[in-house]
């Protein structure tokens, strides 16, 4: 038999028989295409390529190896599902905290 328990409060949700929500979230680095101009066109694609090549061979292996696109999946209870789409980015929570100004 699987196994679910919510990610954020650990409860048991396989005996409690209370629906289990999944969120998945992915994170990959934004692209933006600005317009094509003539230049653009006139350009060596290949050229492009080898510096792209130069470029990378210049990182360190820890650098290349840190994936660029990342997926996270998480099994939320009811409660834990609705305070999620209530601030999904916690936002409300870290405000809750009162820091001094030392």
């Amino acid at each position: 038999m699987v196994h679910f328990t919510c990610d954020l409060c650990g409860k048991d949700l396989t005996a409690c028989g209370d629906p289990r929500y999944v969120v998945k979230i992915e994170a990959f680095p934004g692209f933006d295409p600005t317009e094509i101009t003539e230049d653009d066109l006139d350009e060596d694609p290949m050229e492009a390529v080898s510096q792209l090549l130069q470029r990378d061979e210049q990182l360190s292996a820890e650098e290349a190896a840190t994936p660029l696109r990342k997926g996270f999946r998480f099994d939320l209870c009811p409660g834990c599902h609705g305070k999620f789409l209530k601030d999904p980015l916690g936002k409300e929570f870290l405000r809750s905290f009162d820091f001094s100004k030392n």
